[in-house]
């Protein structure tokens, strides 16, 4: 695997620098590369902001094809423009489950009233999205949706719950998997439908966590209605739209959500440098170690990402999830360690409501739910033992 850049990927690389350098100023520069996994609320509306400035400059949707009004660019230009928008320390996205679950979908899935529709705000960053799949019976074994829609009319009506619905306060739209077939189980009978957010038959409930903040929420339909034409895909096929929404999920973007793990893994050295901590054998190999396994990281995930195209994750990209979210989760065990008594305090409170955590306790906390959502490690072991090694798989209640 030759890592080095092409001429044209040297000059890709230039204009999105370029681009950074003359825009990341001001207000968006003070927000540090915050707001991403587990961070979603700092500077919400900074960050809003800074979608649209993004948008003006033609750098959202950049893996979208030109004819969808992204930049066509390939899987090499798109490790570039994450690699140099973390380097840049860039605010976290708000717009992520719309351009990088939802419009994939859209794109290989939608009718083209569909992408006509909704993917022009997703590129000006003026629709904003949440993704309806977990429920209190229905996490990592996302089959057993019970959240039901029945066609009234030219309408759909959804009833049921949806939960760990991140951003769902901020967004007007959702996309729901939702059984359309009321005799179905399992995988099958399921659809997937486009639901506005501002109607009276939705109700959001913020799950309030230690930190007394609210990233994600509880959604509640009741009556809820869109549109019979809503339906990504074909009535019952939902599943399958679903695993290709998935698919995206465990793409490219990756490899820029792990230049942020260098940022984090290079602030902790120099805090453990600044403390005397470094000076311990036990800690500087500890660190050491850390380093070493988040090389090999990327390498995996360049290898995983080599000849992907369209929304097929394979299975080895359980691999992936399995490992960076295990390291993640160990690097904020070692934070931890690296502060000593001082990680258990607080640096000050930052209103009445909420309380803020320093940088290593952002980590340690937030890097817990990093083994659990998008498939826990339990269900990746599942993935890998049967996919990927061939062995038998685990037995099965009746379906």
């Amino acid at each position: 695997m030759d890592l080095r850049d092409r001429p044209t990927d040297s000059a890709f690389r230039a204009e999105i620098r370029e681009f950074l350098d003359s825009h990341l100023v001001g207000e968006f520069a003070d927000l540090g590369g915050r707001g991403g996994s587990g961070d979603e609320t700092f500077e919400f509306d900074a960050r809003l902001r800074w979608e649209k400035v993004l948008a003006q400059g033609g750098w959202t949707c950049v893996g979208w094809p030109a004819a969808y009004g992204g930049r066509g660019a390939s899987m090499t230009e798109q490790v570039i423009f994450y690699e140099e928008y973390a380097r840049a320390a860039a605010p976290g996205r708000v717009s992520v489950l719309g351009e990088g679950l939802l419009g994939p979908t859209l794109i290989h899935y939608g009718t083209e009233a569909q992408k006509e529709r909704f993917l022009p705000p997703i590129r000006s960053g003026t629709e904003l999205w949440c993704q309806g799949y977990s429920e209190p019976d229905a996490g990592s074994d996302l089959a057993n949706v019970a959240t039901r829609a029945e066609l009234d009319g030219d309408e759909w009506v959804v009833n049921g719950q949806k939960v760990w619905t991140s951003l769902a306060h901020q967004a007007d739209w959702c996309f729901v998997l939702c059984r359309t077939d009321p005799g179905s189980r399992r995988h099958h009978g399921l659809s997937y439908l486009l639901v506005p957010m501002d109607q009276p038959g939705v109700e959001v409930r913020p799950i309030l966590q230690l930190t007394r903040t609210s990233e994600f929420n509880e959604v509640f339909f009741d009556g809820a209605r869109t549109d019979r034409s809503n339906v990504v895909g074909a009535v019952g096929d939902g599943w399958r739209v679903a695993l290709a929404t998935l698919a995206f999920e465990r793409g490219v973007a990756l490899l820029g959500h792990q230049l942020g793990f260098v940022r984090e893994l290079d602030a902790l050295i120099a805090r453990a440098q600044e403390n005397g901590r470094s000076r311990d054998p036990v800690m500087r190999q500890r660190l050491a170690q850390a380093h070493a396994e988040l090389t090999i990281m990327r390498y995996n995930t360049l290898r995983s990402l080599a000849g992907i195209d369209g929304p097929v994750a394979s299975p080895q990209a359980s691999i992936a999830k399995l490992y960076w979210g295990s390291w993640h989760r160990r690097l904020g065990e070692l934070a931890l360690s690296v502060l000593g008594p001082d990680a258990m305090i607080l640096d000050g409170a930052i209103s009445d409501a909420a309380y803020e955590l320093n940088d290593s306790q952002r980590t340690f906390l937030n890097s817990r739910a990093e083994t659990i959502y998008g498939g826990s490690n339990q269900i990746q072991r599942n993935i890998i033992g049967e996919r990927v090694l061939g062995l038998p798989p685990e037995p099965k209640g009746a379906q």
